[in-house]
């Protein structure tokens, strides 16, 4: 069900109080994007400047081009997080298998806060800030912020905006109101840059990203009469563009922008699996829903699932075909 805005500040007025004297770990998500990122930097921030030791660990690196958001804050990767006497909060992800088993191994204690804003959220924690109305975590937590009075300086501000500015397509989702703007408009007041963030996020794609987005775009289909259209990465082509995972950012919108599009599919096949992102147009479709029959969530127009053990020559159509029913039945066809 999730949080209002306000029950997530008193949620987020326990966490801080519950970790007065005691240190902090505040974790994100695997594959950190930029409200992971942003979240991480600006909880940290706050926690600090409100007198608590507290550092970032993750289980993967912060992204080449969101490391400036984080100078200034310690990130561990989660393989050389050895700590054993702080205290797990987790921001941004949708459930705890997100942080990753063998780094949320390291918390037996389970996990003090979590904050978030994904529809699937079970609220996992000791105390939960989720509101799942949301545009964002960052959202969340300038909002609560705010109403708390935390302490929120310019380099926290610029964390908050980036999280708000990638989670809602640079302001063009519905998850944009009046009462978002206006809050980011105290970020910028703040020291938010926008044209800065726009800069270091949107504007600096190498010819490998270009080369992996040719491939990708190659590699489209269209299923049920055009409804769903689906795109695939493979191993093999992050190694001949001379990219990484975290290059495929982005991608899944391409499908998602062509008329008559419903529901894009990114498929990407690993070592261990078949990861996937969904994105839609239409809230009554749940893709968070859809998601969670294939092992995994999100919110209710961006998603996404990990198949652990599928191979996409061998599983590729059983995936699409979860894909067509669920649409099918959330659209009465």
């Amino acid at each position: 069900m999730g949080n209002s805005m306000q029950e997530a500040a008193e949620a987020l007025k326990s966490v801080v109080g519950a970790l007065q004297g005691r240190k902090a770990a505040v974790l994100g998500h695997m594959r950190p994007d930029g409200d992971c990122i942003g979240s991480q930097v600006a909880l940290c921030r706050m926690l600090q400047a409100s007198g608590v030791d507290a550092l970032c660990v993750n289980r993967d690196r912060v992204p080449p081009g969101l490391a400036a958001y984080a100078e200034g804050v310690i990130f561990v990767r989660g393989e050389d997080y050895a700590e054993k006497d702080r205290l797990a909060v987790a921001v941004d992800c949708a459930d705890a298998s997100r942080i990753g088993t063998e780094l949320l191994a390291r918390f037996p204690d389970g996990i003090l806060g979590n904050v978030d804003h994904h529809a699937s959220n079970p609220g996992y924690a000791r105390h939960n800030a989720v509101v799942t109305s949301a545009a964002a975590t960052c959202h969340v937590l300038a909002a609560c912020a705010q109403s708390l009075g935390l302490p929120v300086d310019a380099a926290t501000a610029k964390a908050l905006h980036l999280g708000i500015l990638t989670d809602t397509g640079r302001f063009s989702y519905a998850s944009v109101t009046p009462e978002l703007l206006e809050l980011t408009a105290g970020l910028l007041r703040k020291g938010a840059d926008p044209a800065e963030a726009n800069f270091r996020v949107f504007e600096q794609e190498s010819r490998g990203k270009l080369a992996l987005t040719q491939r990708f775009l190659a590699s489209l289909r269209f299923h049920d009469d055009g409804r769903i259209c689906s795109g695939e990465i493979r191993q093999a082509d992050y190694a001949a563009t001379g990219t990484t995972k975290e290059d495929k950012e982005g991608l899944v919108e391409f499908p998602r922008s062509v008329e008559g599009v419903d529901v894009a599919v990114l498929m990407e096949e690993g070592a261990d699996g078949v990861r996937g992102s969904l994105r839609g147009r239409d809230p009554r479709l749940r893709l968070d829903l859809l998601a969670a029959k294939l092992n995994g969530g999100g919110h209710v127009l961006a998603a996404g699932f990990n198949m652990l053990g599928c191979r996409l020559d061998r599983d590729r159509d059983r995936i699409i075909a979860a894909v067509v029913e669920h649409v099918r039945e959330r659209s009465g066809r």
